[in-house]
């Protein structure tokens, strides 16, 4: 298919469908839920693709959807959405605000899921048509923010006979019809880390008679990070950032125990193998220095997602065909996390960063609770995505004397 003839296409079928998707959008972001308790969600979600003739899988957990479009014939190529909220208060004063306490879609899963949705409907539309060249795998999935449900997927065969996995995550940098492409790492490493600190407490008047715990906590607080700076190769960047200290519950008594919470990043894979062991030993030596006892919760996240250079080749041939000339930005890698790195660690694959801003608008940050999209956003991204699909299935076919190979062009 030419570039002018689909985008003829999704033109048409976004002209019919748009506002439908965005519909469905406002609808998960009123009624956000949780990692591994998105039943509504999944529901929603299935009840659209079985209308449209496929058969989606729900996971065995009761949440999150694998469903095929198109024949075994040729290659496969994976599609994924993560369909989970966060535990934030959402602060906007919109009608489609959140009406679940505590949580709501603030980093832009909701636009995510309901992208996949829109390019799974054009996609059955092509495969009925006999013009989709092998078969899609859309795969919605639960849990991203936990992390975990990328394992979930996979224990259940999600990519298994999977040639290519392609995602992408909102960005509120960019503005709407620019897509951020990078080869290589593009997300970072990130664990969680627990400490708890004890020793004999006392009264504030003799110090010298305790382990001052809090001091003591305080100085791992400043010295853990600082020493893990000229430990490692500073272009790994690794990070240790504290997000809750608690200790004590009076003024003048120095309590018996005390824990700090945070999380280390880590833009280097090699680095992220080895920071438990360090930081352990780190720890032990700044505890022991002030006489209390130290022990560690070291929890794995997830990996750095490292983009495939031909997959994010064939994002950016899709980008330049469905959204035009000058939509693809360069983007730098982040030290946020992102389980989809663990897809990537089994197949070839590629994370994109769509633009939700408007231009010239507002840049609305993620994990808050303002963060919005302009929604526009929603048909760039089902654009983007049907393009990709249809891209990455011609390239990965075997070459005959029969193929279409000049529609790529």
């Amino acid at each position: 298919m030419r570039g002018r003839e689909l985008r003829g296409e999704l033109d048409a079928f976004l002209a019919e469908t748009e506002q439908d998707l965005v519909a469905f959008r406002r609808d998960l972001h009123m009624y956000p839920e949780l990692g591994f308790a998105e039943y509504r969600t999944t529901q929603r979600i299935a009840e659209r693709l079985t209308a449209a003739g496929l058969a989606p899988s729900v996971l065995p957990r009761g949440t999150g959807i694998i469903c095929d479009v198109g024949s075994g014939d040729g290659p496969t190529v994976a599609l994924r959405a993560d369909i989970d909220a966060l535990a934030l208060q959402d602060e906007k004063d919109v009608p489609y605000r959140s009406t679940v306490p505590g949580s709501c879609h603030a980093c832009g899963h909701d636009v995510h899921t309901t992208i996949l949705l829109g390019t799974s409907l054009f996609l059955a539309q092509q495969a009925a048509a006999g013009l989709l060249p092998g078969r899609v795998r859309l795969i919605f999935q639960p849990a991203e923010e936990l992390p975990g449900g990328a394992l979930e997927v996979m224990a259940q065969g999600g990519i298994s006979g999977v040639d290519r996995i392609f995602g992408l995550h909102c960005d509120p940098r960019l503005d709407v019809g620019q897509v951020g492409l990078k080869p290589g790492p593009i997300t970072s490493a990130c664990d969680r880390l627990l400490v708890r600190v004890s020793g004999p407490g006392g009264h504030t008047a003799r110090p010298h008679l305790t382990a001052d715990l809090v001091f003591a906590l305080a100085k791992i607080l400043t010295e853990l990070p600082a020493a893990l700076s000229r430990r490692i190769d500073p272009r790994s960047s690794l990070s240790l950032v504290w997000g809750r200290v608690e200790a004590g519950s009076a003024a003048n008594a120095i309590p018996d125990d005390g824990i700090a919470e945070g999380t280390v990043r880590c833009l280097d894979e090699n680095a992220w193998h080895v920071a438990p062991d360090l930081i352990k030993s780190l720890l032990e030596s700044v505890a022991g220095a002030y006489g209390v006892e130290a022990e560690m919760e070291y929890t794995r996240g997830v990996p750095p997602v490292v983009n495939d250079e031909m997959s994010v080749e064939m994002l950016a041939e899709a980008a330049q065909r469905a959204l035009g000339a000058g939509s693809v930005a360069p983007t730098q890698q982040s030290l946020g996390g992102e389980d989809f790195a663990w897809y990537l660690e089994s197949i070839p694959g590629a994370f994109a960063r769509l633009g939700t801003r408007s231009p010239g608008g507002r840049t609305y940050d993620i994990h808050q609770g303002t963060f919005d999209v302009d929604e526009s956003a929603i048909a760039m991204g089902v654009r983007l995505m049907a393009a990709t699909a249809l891209t990455a299935l011609w390239e990965s076919r075997p070459v005959t004397v029969t193929d279409p190979i000049t529609t790529l062009a």
